[in-house]
């Protein structure tokens, strides 16, 4: 036991360059007495720390914090509430372990993020948890919110009937809505999955498909696919689409049906029309719920039309049974340089300010 124990000390000591150059981690934690975790399986906290401790790394760049393994203890260097927040992150993400999940960086990530700081005791520690993540199980995975929002979000679909969710790229609105309907679907919960999207060009004319009407449709639904071989098992997926319990559909297709004992989705719902978009949310029929999802900054609808989401949105507000979840650039779980690029982007305007018009005699020329 030593000598493992030894040996993940050393690995420990050489894989974390940017802890060591660290000096004031140990001052800030009153001179040296580390906060000890300790974990009864030594084989869980293996896959706690991940390859070559690669999960225990991620944990002490986002708090700051520098960690040494011992056998099945933890020793936690640094600020006093960086410290605390850690070990509650590292007995939360063990009880999941026990519970037969797998753990890897973005479980680490998610977990950091949902840390919740109170105000300090009557001993002046502050009171530090983590809040458990929601979650969502299907046949093929579980699947665990890696943000608040993305929690909250999860919770108002439980309980709401419809429910925007609008953000930037890379925050999870329609996978999570997606692998939601799809749970729904496999505990009986409803009795078909209804996937909608408007067939509208990324800023290009594609001109011309060829094929029959699915062929010519597919390409621009082809993210719902994705998202349902993710959390299905292919063969489920297909027999849903032949039997006609999963449909995908462009939103063209929606006018005059009623929607009934159904998950109805509409993703990129920035590029509907306040018309296109009234037609659509009055589908919902007895026994329904219905996810509309978009991103207000990337609508592609052609000039003169203007998206209808916002103000449907605010039409809407504080009717019962229906909820809107915002996220932001901090709830980007695609990867970091998405939420970098999508910061960029929202500052631009304030550094560069908007471009005067070119006079009229420029535009007519």
């Amino acid at each position: 036991m030593n000598s493992k124990a030894s040996v993940r000390k050393t690995s420990l000591t050489r894989g974390r360059a940017a802890a060591a150059k660290r000096p004031d981690t140990a001052q800030a934690n009153g001179g040296g007495e580390p906060l000890l975790v300790y974990f009864d399986d030594i084989r869980l906290v293996r896959d706690l720390l991940g390859d070559y401790d690669a999960n225990l790394a991620v944990l002490e760049d986002r708090l700051g914090i520098e960690a040494t393994v011992n056998g099945n203890a933890v020793a936690l260097r640094g600020s006093e509430e960086a410290c605390a927040a850690a070990k509650s992150v590292l007995e939360q993400l063990y009880s999941r372990l026990a519970q037969g999940e797998t753990i890897g960086a973005g479980e680490v990530v998610g977990a950091i993020r949902h840390v919740s700081v109170e105000e300090a005791d009557e001993d002046g520690a502050p009171s530090v948890s983590v809040p458990p993540a929601s979650q969502i199980r299907t046949r093929k995975r579980l699947i665990t919110a890696r943000t608040p929002a993305q929690s909250a979000y999860l919770d108002s679909l439980q309980r709401n009937d419809l429910v925007f969710a609008t953000g930037p790229a890379g925050t999870g609105k329609t996978y999570l809505a997606v692998a939601f309907a799809a749970a729904c679907l496999e505990a009986g919960r409803c009795d078909r999955l209804i996937l909608s999207r408007p067939a509208v060009e990324a800023g290009e004319r594609l001109g011309f498909l060829p094929g029959d009407m699915r062929e010519k449709v597919d390409p621009y639904l082809r993210p719902l696919y994705d998202a349902l071989d993710d959390v299905l098992a292919p063969e489920r997926v297909e027999r849903g689409l032949a039997t006609g319990v999963i449909e995908i559909a462009p939103l063209a297709f929606m006018r005059g049906r009623t929607l009934s004992h159904a998950m109805v989705i509409l993703d990129e719902a920035q590029n509907c029309t306040a018309v296109q978009l009234k037609m659509f949310l009055t589908r919902i029929g007895e026994g329904s719920k219905m996810i509309v999802t978009g991103d207000p900054t990337q609508v592609d609808l052609p000039p003169g039309k203007d998206s209808g989401l916002h103000e449907a949105i605010e039409i809407l507000r504080g009717i019962d049974e229906i909820d809107h979840i915002a996220f932001n650039k901090a709830d980007v779980v695609r990867r970091e340089l998405v939420g970098r690029i999508v910061e960029a982007y929202e500052a631009a305007p304030k550094e560069h300010g908007p471009k005067e018009p070119a006079p009229e005699t420029e535009r007519n020329r």
